[in-house]
């Protein structure tokens, strides 16, 4: 387990919020052991509990928030709000970030759908074999289990 994985737990024993909490209102993690290379993931760990935080918020076409959202329009959302900008689409997006392994994904990394070559749909990776997506019309902004093994990861710089 690193440094960064026991960050939650020693804070839900000391009875304070949780990593992503902290995260998602913009704060920082201060913790004994702490690498310095753990900054890197705090853009990612920042969106990822912006992501949550948009639970239950209605699916609309095109839509970027604050309250409203498609699939790229929450991605776009909750990397801007952790302080980087992504391109408006799943295809551009896919485009933009870093392309990494299965393996190598984290929590906070994008997950991209595809059929062939074309990118159709994204989330963030949430962990577990699980993102957090704004999923079609008629349902909203939830976690949910990877359905299909069509998809690529890719990490934002």
């Amino acid at each position: 387990m690193t440094a960064l994985n026991r960050v939650p737990s020693l804070m839900a024993r000391a009875g304070t919020a949780s990593a992503l909490t902290i995260a998602a209102v913009g704060g920082s993690i201060v913790a004994p052991g702490l690498a310095p290379d753990a900054q890197a993931a705090t853009t990612a760990t920042k969106a990822l509990g912006i992501a949550a935080s948009k639970k239950g918020s209605p699916y609309k076409w095109g839509a970027t928030g604050p309250r409203r959202f498609d699939c790229s329009g929450l991605t776009l959302y909750s990397f801007k709000k952790a302080g980087k900008t992504l391109p408006r689409t799943a295809a551009q997006q896919y485009n933009k970030s870093r392309h990494i392994s299965a393996k190598s994904r984290k929590a906070g990394d994008l997950v991209f759908f595809h059929s062939g070559s074309n990118v159709y749909h994204v989330g963030i990776y949430a962990g577990h074999g699980k993102i957090w997506h704004a999923p079609k019309t008629g349902d909203v902004v939830r976690l949910q289990k990877i359905w299909t093994k069509s998809v690529w990861y890719g990490r934002v710089g």
